[in-house]
């Protein structure tokens, strides 16, 4: 009997926009990923699926200010790559809090939450833990990034690969630690940055696999391997498994900086392999953060490599996988739009600044999202009034219905892109002595103030305000309309470059954002967003 195959085409990214240093387990039928949120709130999205194509958002690892917060860090710190495990009942999140709490481990009965409180591995040094467990001895190890040895790096970039057994019971090391690679594949080639490590074991080799080179565009995955869990570990011939940095610059929607992978095996039977990797509109400037991508992966002489290890990774890939779309959730892949509305409170894929501040807000059916105007701007390392959703697409548009009544000068309430504290704009309703304006600014990076570009009256009595944001690659269109029929446009092509990873310097990506500030006065007055409608169109995408 002939029994006819799904076919489903996986679509890359598979989750676009800000969804870096991807972490994948697979439980039954079942997938989850999680992603760095850096200083975001709430931190570590959970992501669901059943065919590896399509993921829901179900939860968060870090959803309460009494787990952590980011208070006083730049958005770009806070959490670094999380990885996620799951043996016996329990799932497992290890992660890095690099500028307080280091390294620490959570656990779920339900990857939905709640999670536990951190629990902290002072003893583990570096970033980017993982655990392994060795179903066939019930013993678990913690594999990370760490210091050069005796903390005399050779170079610039000079790192190591070091485990400690893990008690996965009473979540402490035990015995000692022991490093496992030094600097990464090839010492004499100066290797940087190795880092994002999992173990895997197949056919008795336990293969210990890192990224290499750094997330930018040099960005690798590699592959070593060993009879024992603690080596020594032998490198593949053939490495690097994954990397995009061969390939001609002038290619045709280029995929960039591809590496800090996991493998998984597909529903089909098949393995496949996540990671991370970008899509700049120009060399290396992309603001829409680091990415998750999915590729195929195939063994040869028990060796994987990911297809393609130096031809160009696919904006899609055929495969035998039954296709199965979750009830609800928003759409992650491809081009897409969709309107969120905050009469049943808000989306878990929504940000906060560092950490939640309940009283700051509050949802309605009849005003959507009510945010108090706080004296904290966007520009300082605190927690402003701010709601944010990622720029997941090159060509983006973002608009809101804004109600506001700005009692003074120092009010302002609207739509934000932001990449960072220093680099962001925003377009405004204000005033101007006694009359009402619309106001784009943009910040400056150096002074930690935001200039004005451009002022426009408005006429009395605009109760409801409509604003938008058009992203086109490097160049960003600001429009307002009093009847959210006729657009007026602010300005348009301005630098999006300045919004970019690159210029910034940073980890993240650009995120749209309702907020309103009274710029360091007290004020009792709040501003209401009716809506936010996101819609990205991508040619690559179609």
């Amino acid at each position: 009997m002939h029994v006819a195959h799904a076919q489903t085409t996986l679509v890359n990214p598979i989750l676009t926009g800000f969804y870096p240093d991807p972490s994948i387990v697979k439980v039954g039928s079942d997938y989850y990923i999680v992603n760095s949120t850096f200083s975001y709130f709430p931190g570590l999205p959970v992501m669901h699926s059943k065919d590896l194509k399509n993921w829901k958002q179900i939860g968060n690892v870090i959803d309460r200010p009494s787990q952590l917060d980011f208070m006083g860090e730049r958005m770009t710190r806070g959490l670094f790559a999380p990885a996620i495990s799951y043996y016996k009942g329990i799932y497992y999140v290890t992660c890095t809090d690099i500028d307080h709490d280091g390294n620490f481990v959570v656990t779920a009965k339900n990857p939905a939450g709640p999670w536990s409180n951190p629990v902290k591995i002072p003893q583990v040094r570096g970033i980017d833990p993982s655990i392994y467990f060795d179903e066939e001895t019930d013993k678990a190890y913690i594999i990370y990034n760490s210091d050069a040895p005796d903390r005399k790096p050779l170079y610039s970039g000079h790192r190591t690969i070091r485990m400690y057994e893990f008690d996965y019971q009473n979540l402490k090391v035990v015995g000692e630690e022991k490093q496992l690679v030094n600097g990464g594949v090839d010492l004499s080639k100066k290797p940087v940055w190795i880092e994002g490590p999992h173990i895997l074991k197949r056919n008795d080799w336990y293969y210990l696999y890192a990224a290499e080179g750094g997330t930018s565009v040099n960005h690798s995955e590699v592959i070593l391997r060993s009879k024992s869990v603690w080596g020594p570990y032998v490198p593949y011939e053939g490495n690097p498994i994954l990397t995009q940095r061969e390939l001609p610059a002038d290619r045709k929607y280029p995929i960039t900086s591809a590496g800090h992978a996991q493998f998984v095996d597909g529903p089909d039977g098949k393995m496949y392999c996540i990671f991370l990797a970008v899509r700049p509109y120009e060399g290396d400037y992309y603001n829409t953060g680091r990415e998750t991508f999915i590729a195929p992966v195939t063994w040869k002489d028990e060796w994987p490599m990911i297809e393609h290890g130096e031809k160009a990774i696919e904006y899609s890939y055929q495969t035998n996988i039954k296709e199965i779309k979750p009830k609800g959730g928003l759409p992650q892949s491809g081009n897409f739009q969709y309107t969120l509305t905050f009469d049943k409170g808000l989306d878990p894929s929504l940000l906060f600044m560092r950490t939640v501040d309940s009283s700051s807000f509050k949802t309605s059916k009849a005003d959507g999202l009510t945010l108090k105007l706080k004296p904290e701007t966007i520009s300082e390392f605190n927690n402003p009034s701010f709601v944010g959703k990622r720029q997941q697409h090159l060509n983006s548009t973002a608009e809101i219905e804004l109600n506001f009544s700005p009692k003074s000068v120092s009010e302002k309430a609207g739509l934000v892109i932001f990449q960072d504290e220093r680099h962001f704009y925003f377009i405004a309703k204000s005033k101007n002595e006694d009359k009402e304006v619309v106001q784009l600014f943009k910040s400056q990076p150096k002074e930690k103030t935001m200039e004005l570009l451009t002022e426009v009256p408005l006429t009395a009595n605009v109760k409801k305000l409509t604003f938008r944001i058009k992203s086109e690659g490097a160049d960003y269109s600001f429009y307002y309309s009093t009847d959210a029929k006729n657009w007026h446009l602010l300005k348009d092509k301005m630098d999006g470059k300045f919004l970019s990873t690159k210029e910034a310097g940073s980890f993240i990506g650009c995120v749209y954002g309702m907020y309103a500030t009274s710029s360091g006065e007290n004020s009792t007055n709040s501003a209401s967003f009716k809506f936010l409608k996101y819609s990205g169109n991508d040619p690559m995408l179609k």
